[in-house]
């Protein structure tokens, strides 16, 4: 069984490959989400767009989910707030969590820039396990959306 990393690994020249030449947002993210959703199998995998001053949901794979999150709000809100990647352990230790699924147990957001800084996006990925996501995650996942975001924006 291949480790964590290996699958990371595997993936991001996959992923490249598969969004080159296209600059369709929707299209982009939709097959991002399918593939990492095929290779970890977890419980929700997607994108919340930037939207005015909120998150709109955008392309993913998993159970329906929240349509729009505020600034700062959750984990997602968050995310884009503090510009910076948030793993969550436990979701319900996490103050202003929003709960779309109650399913959901351990969290990781990371925010998707342009070339002037700006987030445009964040991939949200969730987990029916407690303490799903680490470093490993969170490098892998940077490194996917310096890709998203060098073909998209």
């Amino acid at each position: 069984m291949e480790s964590k990393k290996e699958k990371y690994e595997a993936l991001l020249p996959q992923i490249a490959a598969l969004i080159e030449g296209e600059h369709d947002e929707t299209a982009v993210l939709a097959n991002v989400s399918a593939a990492l959703a095929e290779a970890f199998r977890w419980f929700w995998t997607g994108f919340y767009l930037v939207r005015g001053d909120e998150l709109l949901l955008g392309p993913f794979q998993g159970t329906v989910a929240c349509f729009h999150i505020p600034f700062g709000r959750g984990v997602c809100g968050t995310a884009w707030k503090e510009r910076r990647t948030q793993v969550v352990p436990d979701v319900e230790a996490f103050p202003g969590h929003i709960a779309c699924s109650s399913l959901s147990r351990s969290e990781i957001v990371v925010p998707v820039s342009d070339d002037k800084g700006e987030i445009r996006a964040v991939l949200d990925i969730d987990s029916t396990e407690l303490s799903t996501f680490d470093d490993t995650d969170r490098q892998g996942l940077e490194q996917m959306v310096a890709i998203i975001a060098k073909q998209l924006y």
